[in-house]
């Protein structure tokens, strides 16, 4: 059965989901927290049990975490699938450990003609019933369009005519994606030279949500004040692959409690279309 359009708004059943101080430990250092801060080592993040630092999460951390039971929307090729864009919205801070309730539902399907853009939502309670994160993910299924749905809503975001209100640039490790893959996603086109070179890359890529959380630090350090109870939301679409040992400079151009954003290695845009906003 290809892509079915009448599975938008099924929802899965909930899920229970638990992290501990390792998970946020390991995640921190899977996207780069204290390697590219020599001062501090951005200790809250990267430790449990420093003299009067309190171990928090990085907000981003929630993308890893369980997306919940997803309900069926069709049957396809999993080599068709590209991860087009993400987005999270945090309703609360993200504790170094705990456990929470999880479900997923399929928010949309558009008619992209050539490719089917699916949107995943994963909403996540508190076992009191409070919100705790929201997340989407837009999945393009190559060969699975042309049913003549809607093709969803256009993209309106600009690059402002201006130069960027700040720049915050990290450096990936080489073995960058090597450290990310322990939190999950153990895909061989991240680690394995022969399954990368199938896919048409010279060496193993960079997981696109490893960029997404080195963006976040950056985001997180520069627009909150490196508190994670400020962080908001965050979302933009994958543009193009990031090899390990590359340097990630993202531009933000700030309005309010609203920042736009986009991540680049060299001149070359890699994450796209970034909003991002502050609570």
């Amino acid at each position: 059965m290809p892509i079915n359009p009448d599975a938008v708004g099924a929802v899965g059943e909930e899920t229970e989901i638990s992290w501990t101080s390792k998970d946020s430990l390991l995640y921190a250092l899977g996207v780069g927290a204290g390697a590219s801060d020599p001062t501090g080592f951005e200790l809250e993040f990267t430790t449990e049990n420093t003299r009067d630092v309190p171990q928090r999460a990085l907000p981003t951390q929630a993308v890893v975490l369980g997306a919940g039971n997803m309900p069926d929307y069709g049957d396809f090729n999993l080599a068709a699938l590209l991860h087009g864009d993400q987005r999270i919205e945090l309703h609360q801070e993200l504790p170094a450990a705990g456990s929470a309730v999880a479900q997923a539902r399929v928010a949309a399907i558009y008619d992209k003609i050539k490719a089917a853009l699916v949107v995943l939502e994963t909403s996540v309670r508190s076992h009191d019933g409070e919100p705790m994160w929201t997340s989407r993910a837009g999945l393009f299924i190559s060969g699975e369009g042309g049913w003549d749905g809607d093709r969803g809503p256009s993209n309106t975001w600009k690059r402002p005519d201006r130069e960027p209100d700040h720049v915050t640039g990290y450096d990936t490790r080489s073995d960058q994606a090597l450290l990310y893959r322990l939190n999950g996603d153990r895909n061989p086109l991240h680690s394995d030279p022969s399954f990368s070179a199938m896919a048409g890359f010279e060496t193993p890529i960079l997981h696109g949500l490893c960029t997404f959380g080195m963006t976040g630090r950056a985001l997180l350090h520069t627009r909150c004040g490196s508190d994670p109870a400020r962080f908001g939301s965050m979302g933009g679409r994958f543009k193009a692959p990031v090899l390990p040992g590359q340097r990630l400079d993202v531009d933000m151009w700030v309005d309010g409690d609203t920042t736009l954003f986009q991540t680049r290695v060299g001149d070359r845009v890699v994450f796209d279309a970034g909003v991002f906003t502050t609570r």
